[in-house]
């Protein structure tokens, strides 16, 4: 099978990814509380017309609306049968949508968490998982997307199912975590943990790395913590959210400038990502910013936790500390990661 993304990052020193889906949709009219999976049948011009926006912005790879297309989470809404249908349509959307637009972009089937706790802790087991996973992803390689998108996962359990319900389909793998917690996942997972997964499965994704989380700064100290442990082949993801999260007039805004987003762009490329984009609240404007100036940078000296914190605010103690054991773990000092060189 044909690996587009493997190809595009043979020919690029990297991709441009996109922003937020859920973020953008509300700001497009959807309800809060509202399916955003149910508008890829209700209004698929609006899912359009987001997927053409990130590609006239500059992204080289688009998400499918399709985050909580998996049975355990459309049942809150009460269309957990109705699972190949929407993950179709929006992969059919974004494929029709890359047509329009004339250049090669990657159509990523997203896939996120079930929401649903494993045993012994809730109710879902291993291979109850991977066939809920499974069920989406094949709606997802049937709608035309070219890779399978897992992010946001938290628990390695569900990483695990996740992979592999999408083996099924013969798919590239892409999968991120969420390191919110003091560095971890909300499960307990460091960067490092994710690191030795996938360096030691028999079937390792063909990238990973981490998304969302609370803001760009922190998403880059774990992104340094796992590069420490991974090989130079690997391809690393880094796709942060926009700035921090702020409460204001009864609603959710986001403190990253388009400026903030261009600073974290240029430093996740330096540490190492070779797949770069936002997260939530991240705008077609942000992206477009990102493009700029990942297109007037060429790869610079691995930035520091002080780099970082200069360009794009503070991070937690405990993702600091959390950085120190890793380097140990991994017997520091050693060499860096050979780069690719920039064509």
């Amino acid at each position: 099978m044909s690996n587009l993304l493997a190809r595009l990052l043979e020919e690029k020193p990297f991709l441009l990814a996109d922003g937020a889906t859920g973020t953008n949709l509300f700001a497009r009219g959807l309800p809060v509380g509202g399916a955003p999976e149910l508008w890829n049948v209700e209004v698929p011009e609006k899912i359009a017309a987001l997927y053409s926006d990130f590609i006239e912005a500059g992204s080289d790879l688009i998400l499918t609306n399709s985050f909580g297309g998996n049975s355990c989470r459309l049942k809150l809404h009460g269309a957990q049968h109705r699972v190949a249908e929407l993950n179709e349509a929006t992969a059919r959307i974004a494929r029709e949508t890359v047509a329009r637009r004339g250049r090669e972009v990657v159509v990523a089937g997203s896939m996120g968490p079930t929401g649903e706790l494993f045993a012994p802790l809730g109710p879902l087991n291993r291979k109850a998982a991977a066939e809920i996973f499974a069920e989406q992803a094949v709606a997802l390689a049937a709608g035309g997307a070219d890779v399978l998108w897992i992010e946001t996962m938290s628990s390695r359990e569900e990483l695990e199912a996740a992979l592999q319900g999408g083996r099924q389909t013969g798919l590239p793998l892409v999968c991120t975590l969420s390191f919110d917690t003091n560095g971890r996942t909300m499960m307990g997972l460091s960067p490092a943990e994710l690191a030795k997964l996938c360096r030691e499965s028999t079937e390792p994704p063909f990238a990973f790395g981490a998304n969302c989380g609370v803001g760009a700064a922190e998403l880059l100290a774990g992104l340094l913590s796992l590069d420490d442990g991974i090989p130079e082949e690997a391809v690393v993801v880094a796709k942060a959210n926009c700035g921090i999260p702020e409460f204001v007039n009864g609603e959710i805004r986001y403190t990253g400038t388009p400026a903030l987003m261009a600073d974290y762009a240029r430093l996740a490329f330096d540490a190492g990502a070779r797949i770069i984009g936002g997260c939530c609240g991240t705008t077609p404007a942000h992206i477009s910013a990102m493009r700029e100036a990942l297109d007037n940078h060429a790869r610079g000296h691995r930035p520091t936790l002080a780099m970082v914190e200069s360009k794009l605010g503070a991070i937690s103690d405990g993702a600091k500390a959390l950085q120190v054991l890793d380097a140990l773990a991994y017997e520091k000092p050693r060499p860096r990661r050979a780069r690719r060189r920039r064509r």
